[in-house]
């Protein structure tokens, strides 16, 4: 890939989550989750939340087991 598709697909990544911290992206994943939204799975392995993380943040038990798979 050259420098410049390189410069332009890191600026889009950057931009898409530049506001996003580890706290809001769990509110999110939860949020997402109880709307049964498959783009949660997307955030939780950028951050590779974790289980306890999830939990804590308030998502529930069924939520989070039935994601065990891709959860660390």
């Amino acid at each position: 890939m050259g420098k410049s598709k390189k410069r332009i697909f890191n600026k889009g990544k950057n931009e898409q989550f530049e506001n996003m911290s580890r706290q809001s992206a769990i509110q999110t994943v939860i949020e997402l989750l109880k709307n049964g939204d498959k783009s949660a799975y997307g955030i939780i392995t950028l951050f590779g939340l974790s289980a306890e993380e999830i939990l804590e943040g308030g998502a529930n038990y069924e939520l989070v087991k039935g994601m065990e798979s891709i959860l660390k």
